[in-house]
């Protein structure tokens, strides 16, 4: 009984070390951004380090959930998604933790980051402004503010208000503007729209190559993946609010979940991310532009020119996206 209470404390003692080793070795990423887009960048991180990097991709708020029922017991490291105010819910929702990490602060701008360090831009998506260039509009471009000018009266494309995106636009709005003149400019759109807000931005896009509408208001990677199938589309983009406060920045990021379970490991992986080796590839898949200033461009990308982004930080985008939701709501706009 003796030799077989030592040779079972022996076993033990050799399964502990090995388990964690195994649990060194591998990261647990929940992602809300398609599988096509992180796939080839994590193969590359394990290529170059030997760690594991396991995935699931689901919508935000079904990761979101998810990781608020799974408590203590998830196997999330990280939570990647898109847009602001999902990372910002997340946050509040306690379900991040707060990393310190000089190589992330010196890589993301401030203004794209938590100020709590609890999540990090991890690419830049600009929502401007695209416009038919057989419409003769060029000279009535100026702002996000303008389309709500008589002028585009039955001119104007947009996306349901429902997508975050617009949420995320709108509170940026309120936060330059306040309540009053946001809702007044909201009215406008909804007065100069040329028919009911579409689906998705590509399908905006569309209506507006076709003459629908003069203008619409997207993301630019929407723009780049169109007009890389239909390069013949009589499309252009338009940066807004350069006398002012400039175009509508918004990222795809990632933070440290509160229960990570390789905390070492995870924070690793994010600063990789961030870094001039991998930012090419993360923004570059999905022509979206490197949070990490030192980083080319993709050459298409490259292509549409120079712009003056708005330095605000986007936690604003989550603080005032319910405020957003209730005007566009009194605005109707749908």
């Amino acid at each position: 009984m003796k030799l077989k209470a030592l040779l079972v404390g022996m076993a033990l003692t050799m399964v502990v070390p090995t388990s964690q080793a195994l649990a060194d070795d591998e990261i647990v990423v929940y992602s809300a951004r398609k599988e096509h887009l992180i796939k080839p960048i994590f193969e590359k991180y394990t290529a170059k380090t030997g760690v594991q990097v396991k995935y699931i991709t689901d919508k935000a708020g079904v990761l979101l959930e998810r990781l608020k029922a799974e408590g203590a017991k998830s196997p999330a490291d990280i939570y990647l998604t898109v847009d602001a105010g999902n990372l910002w819910h997340a946050a509040e929702a306690g379900v991040l933790q707060p990393v310190q990490s000089k190589e992330l602060e010196a890589n993301v701008p401030a203004n794209l980051r938590d100020p709590e360090n609890r999540w990090f831009g991890l690419s830049v998506r600009a929502r401007t402004i695209v416009y038919n260039t057989n419409a003769g509009v060029t000279d009535k471009l100026a702002s996000y503010e303008g389309l709500a000018d008589e002028s585009w009266q039955g001119r104007l494309v947009l996306r349901t208000s429902k997508k975050v995106y617009n949420q995320s636009l709108v509170a940026s709005l309120i936060s330059t503007h306040g309540e009053e003149k946001t809702e007044q400019i909201v009215k406008g759109w909804v007065n100069n729209l040329a028919t009911a807000p579409f689906s998705n931005d590509t399908k905006a896009l569309e209506a507006v190559a076709a003459g629908i509408g003069d203008a619409t208001v997207v993301n630019t990677y929407y723009f780049g993946r169109l007009m890389k199938k239909k390069p013949e589309l009589p499309l252009a983009i338009f940066w807004p609010n350069q006398e002012t406060d400039g175009v509508h920045m918004n990222v795809s990021g990632a933070g440290l979940t509160a229960h990570a379970k390789n905390k070492e490991g995870a924070i690793k992986l994010l600063e990789w991310l961030s870094g001039p080796e991998a930012q090419a590839d993360f923004a570059g898949l999905n022509m979206e532009y490197p949070v990490n200033g030192s980083v080319s461009l993709d050459p298409l990308v490259e292509s549409w020119g120079t712009f003056q982004g708005n330095p605000m930080n986007i936690a604003v985008y989550g603080e005032l996206q319910a405020d957003a939701i209730k005007l566009m709501d009194r605005a109707q706009y749908k």
